[in-house]
């Protein structure tokens, strides 16, 4: 006798084998209504679930209640009752045993997915009175037209996609049925494209003799492709596989690819290291889980042990690789786990690579413990550690990024490994390399020959003995391309002001500019002269040109966003200015010269009228007119709209967002905007903490906002499926960051709108970029069809190149960290040209912070309020600003390093001279090839203890 429990595990078992055809077939709010054997609770996380993620991930988490034990008496019946009370009629047959026929299954599936991908088409029929032909023909019963009459209420297409997904789910032959009611409501055009003949148009017939589902889901494939896209709910395929390949049952945690991304996989599952090309959106990651996968199965089969470690080059991305991908797919077999900079985990990396299978992290931080180990300093990792390394974006694999300096130590041992083999001694194990990439670019290339150069370096760096890519003809998805022209100002009194300024500047500091003022080229020339100046000690002309670089700035963002954005910069520029020659302490004067007195009088007397003829809205630039009605146009025709603006600055960003926020206009038709920007904070404005990014991407992700402006920081990986429109507003790099902002926007009828802005030139640079699109896509065309011997020739020439290149560098440096002695070094206030110290007197911490912690130099400076207050790193935060105590110049900031507070040092203050000649140009560190002593915590500990004990004493 057959036990309770034995018959729950068959039904069970029987559940779980028909999951993915379950997953399609189910209405999950009619199901759940003849569930009782749910908790409310349930029932609403499940409604819930369907409301945000859709019908399919709602089946999932339905199917997955429904199997989960303990069971009530009969539940698997009360299942399938409610399968068939709620119209799930086909579902329920595989419930109950009534299974079609093998080749009926397969055509019905093809039927299913023709429907599908003929959707952008198909919503557009007359849906009310298809609606009614299709409830006579009992496609649908009267629960179901009720439903679609509803939604069409609310719109005409949303009502077509609902009657569709109803029709889909039926029995098999209701394909025929459907085909008759498009000819009968003489959807001619719908009719043919879905299969029927004109020239059958006079007979009854139950299906078209002319074309067979399968042969016209070959045809329509083809004319498909070449006008849609397929990211559309509708026409979503369960985990990225095909029907066929979900109905053959679900694999323990198997990952299911489309015929392309196996194509592209498969020399990497030999084991060769690949590169794979494959357009945003495509499922380059995807691809890259499952070449994990593979690699660990196939080492743990061998009894070896396996070691992933997949690189990004964005924190974001850290997380979004990790969540999304790869342990959704792992976690059940094997530990994976995530380490950014601005986590806690990297300070024991060490130990995360030796506890799990899989680790995603920023290159910087496996770069950091590569050094570690190389440098013996410390307990680091090898790469012999690993056993694969996936580079994630790796067209950043040049010169001078982290990326390239990771896989030079692998080119290296590589052709070390050779020598090795000769010698017949055991080479050093390396891991195999997995590079990922929607755009390799062309490097700036004017001609076929550079650009082919270009990509083969990349592959020489990653030494891929292949680049897998496809052919995108039938399957390349392009968004519809806009670009809107702006006409000049008629009037333009703002900029004209800013103007008048700019030239009684030049008259006082007799400077004679040969070009247009706020253009690219002026930019360039007011830099150098302020780098001159400085050099020169001439502090008249070195102010002058700092206060022109920013009213420059002004004119720029005038043309860009409001007038009343320009005036508050210029406006919080002159404030800071004037509270930089103000000390804190009251007994402290600091010098303001005849020349900044000049120029903050100059600014006052043209306040006032900058102010008033900011917030006149007849002089605003065109170009944020084109912006706010293009950003209307996109809301009010797309049931849900949701976008990214790209913009030039950090500043812009934010004040676009502002715009768009206090604007009611934009609120009626619910624009919900957010900014996101970078990280770093190289920049004036106070940067974004990763937190915060992570929180507006998630925020945009789930709906919360629908609108993000952002800089370029947004454009690669962030994998962002439901954007369907992108614009660049006034921004325009190169033929990468074109490929990629275009791959921002993945849903149906996805749109890409350049905006031009005065002076940036973008329509020009955009043509350039196009056209070097294409060169790159033939240049990868001609590298694949190389020979393979003559495509490793190459190869090998280009890694031999850059490893000799590389020890020239080295060789050149360690030759001038041996020359440079840091007494001969001296460090000038940029402000005043005042002696501030020699390199003796700077000691490094961490390989990052320089630091003067000499008490002589605690007498020169003043300490100011930091307003953008950092977080806590580690073992240092930065509490305050240090300034020049005789003219208020920035120097740097006050930082805590173990409870010993470091007066920090950033060079781009300084003017640096080096043996007696000044540097005209040193903004990083990095440019100053001098080996600073490192900083003596004991010494300086010692020193505070001492002093404080002095104190107490007195």
């Amino acid at each position: 006798m057959t036990s309770d429990t034995d018959t729950d595990e068959t039904w069970e078992n029987l559940i779980e084998n028909f999951k993915p055809r379950l997953r399609e077939l189910i209405s999950v709010n009619r199901v759940l209504d003849y569930i009782d054997f749910m908790k409310p609770a349930q029932k609403e996380q499940i409604r819930q679930k369907a409301r945000t993620d859709g019908d399919i991930a709602a089946a999932d988490l339905l199917i997955n209640v429904v199997i989960t034990k303990p069971h009530n008496t009969g539940w698997f019946n009360v299942f399938v009752d409610a399968l068939l009370n709620s119209g799930c009629v086909h579902a329920a047959d595989y419930m109950q045993g009534n299974l079609p026929e093998p080749e009926v299954e397969a055509e019905n599936d093809y039927c299913v997915l023709l429907i599908r991908l003929l959707s952008p088409s198909l919503v557009k029929m007359k849906t009310q009175e298809v609606c009614v032909h299709c409830l006579a023909q009992e496609l649908i019963n009267p629960e179901d037209s009720e439903r679609v009459t509803e939604i069409r209420n609310n719109g005409s297409i949303s009502g077509a996609r609902e009657l569709l997904s109803i029709i889909v789910r039926g029995r098999p032959g209701w394909f025929s049925k459907f085909l008759q009611i498009l000819r009968e409501t003489e959807h001619k055009h719908l009719y043919e494209l879905t299969g029927g003949s004109p020239d059958c148009e006079k007979q009854a017939l139950a299906r078209p003799a002319c074309l067979t589902p399968k042969n016209t889901f070959h045809v329509c494939t083809m004319m498909y492709h070449r006008e849609f896209c397929l990211s559309d709910p509708l026409l979503c395929i369960t985990d990225g596989a095909n029907p066929a390949a979900a109905a053959r049952g679900p694999e323990s945690n198997d990952i299911v690819l489309r015929d392309y991304q196996e194509e592209v996989a498969r020399p990497a599952l030999e084991g060769k290291n690949i590169i794979i090309c494959l357009p945003t959106g495509s499922g380059k990651t995807r691809v890259a889980v499952y070449i994990t996968k593979k690699h660990l199965d196939g080492r743990r089969a061998e009894g070896q042990s396996g070691k992933v470690v997949v690189l990004v080059n964005k924190i974001p991305l850290v997380e979004q690789h990790y969540s999304a991908e790869f342990l959704p797919f792992l976690r059940s077999s094997y530990k994976v786990e995530r380490v950014s900079g601005d986590s806690q985990l990297k300070i024991s990396f060490t130990e995360i690579v030796k506890k799990n299978d899989v680790i995603i992290c920023t290159a910087q931080i496996l770069e950091n413990y590569l050094e570690r180990s190389n440098s013996g300093e410390d307990e680091g990792v090898n790469l012999s550690d690993l056993t694969l390394i996936v580079i994630d974006e790796c067209h950043h694999t040049q010169k001078g990024g982290v990326y390239n300096h990771i896989m030079m130590r692998y080119l290296k041992q590589k052709h070390k490994n050779r020598r090795l083999m000769k010698e017949q001694k055991e080479p050093v194990p390396l891991p195999q390399i997995l590079g990922l990439t929607a755009s390799p670019g062309v490097g700036g290339a004017t001609k076929m020959e550079k650009a082919e150069e270009h990509i083969l370096r990349i592959c020489a760096n990653l030494d891929a003995s292949k680049i897998m890519t496809r052919s995108l003809g039938e399957h390349k998805k392009e968004p519809r391309k806009i670009t809107l022209t702006v006409e000049d100002r008629k009037a333009d009194p703002f900029g004209d002001v800013i103007k008048k300024i700019m030239n009684a500047i030049h008259a006082h500091a007799d400077l004679s500019p040969t070009c247009d003022l706020g253009s690219q080229n002026y930019e360039q020339w007011v830099v150098q002269k302020e780098r001159i100046a400085a050099t020169e000690e001439n502090q008249k002309v070195r102010v002058c040109a700092d206060h022109l670089r920013q009213y420059s700035e002004g004119l720029n963002l005038s043309n860009t966003i409001r007038m009343r954005d320009a005036f508050g910069f210029l406006k919080k520029y002159h404030e800071e200015e004037l509270k930089r020659k103000t000390s804190p302490d009251d007994d402290q004067n600091i010098k303001i010269t005849v020349t900044e007195r000049f120029l903050f009088n100059l600014f006052e007397e043209n306040k006032e009228e900058l102010q008033r003829l900011a917030d006149i809205p007849q002089y605003e630039n065109d170009s944020l007119s084109k912006l706010r009605g293009k950003i209307l146009q996109e809301f009010s025709s797309r049931e849900e709209a949701r976008g990214i603006i790209f913009t030039k600055t950090r500043r812009s960003a934010i004040a676009l967002s502002q715009w768009i926020q206090e604007n009611p206009k934009f609120a009626d038709i619910g624009v919900k905007a957010a900014y996101v920007i970078g990280g770093g904070d190289q920049s004036v404005v106070k940067p974004m903490t990763s937190a915060e990014q992570k929180d507006v991407l998630k925020k945009f992700g789930n709906g919360d906002i629908n609108l993000l402006i952002a800089t370029t920081v947004a454009e690669e990986g962030l994998d962002i499926p439901a954007c369907n429109f992108v614009i660049r507003y006034g921004l325009v790099t190169n033929e990468i960051a074109m490929i990629q902002a275009k791959g921002r926007g993945r849903a149906e009828d996805s749109s890409y709108t350049l905006v031009e802005v005065k002076n940036s030139g973008v329509v020009e640079k955009e043509c350039v970029n196009e056209y070097r699109t294409k060169m790159m896509d033939k240049a990868i065309d001609k590298i694949r069809a190389l020979n393979q011997a003559d495509y490793d020739k190459r190869i090998i020439e280009f890694q031999f190149q850059a490893i000799m290149e590389e020890k020239v560098r080295m060789t050149k440096k360690k030759q001038k960290d041996m020359n440079e002695n840091p007494s001969e070094v001296k460090f000038s206030c940029r402000g005043c040209s005042k002696h501030v110290c020699t390199g003796e007197d700077i000691q490094i911490i961490e390989n990052m912070h320089r630091v003067n912690v000499t008490t002589q130099f605690s007498e020169l400076f003043i300490r100011r309020e930091n307003a953008a207050l950092q977080e806590r790193l580690l073992d240092y935060e930065t509490n305050e600003l240090i300034a020049c105590k005789d003219c208020g110049q920035k120097w740097g900031s006050m930082m805590v390093h173990r409870g010993i507070e470091c007066p920090c040092l950033h060079v781009k203050n300084f003017v640096v001279t080096f043996n007696g000649k000044k540097i005209s140009k040193c903004t990083k560190w990095s440019e100053l090839a001098v080996r600073f002593s490192a900083f003596d915590y004991a010494e300086h500990a010692n020193r505070v203890v001492d002093s404080s004990d002095d104190e107490e004493t007195a």
